[in-house]
């Protein structure tokens, strides 16, 4: 019998990469601390973004490769 695996990231996560990632296509996400940094600029920076999001509110998603 397989075993089941757990889902690498959790359903809040997604929903954060995904509020993320709309604010990125509508043109109001900003990168840096309380987003005074520039424009996000590519859809890689937006996803690391939503991910940081979902770490510091402690959801579970995978540490960052070094």
């Amino acid at each position: 019998m397989t075993k089941k695996r757990k889902r690498q990231y959790s359903p809040g996560a997604s929903r954060d990469v995904e509020q993320e990632m709309r604010r990125y296509k509508s043109g109001t996400a900003r990168s840096g601390r309380g987003g005074k940094g520039g424009k996000v600029k590519s859809r890689k920076q937006a996803i690391a973004i939503g991910l940081s999001k979902a770490r510091k509110e402690g959801k579970r998603v995978p540490s960052k490769k070094k």
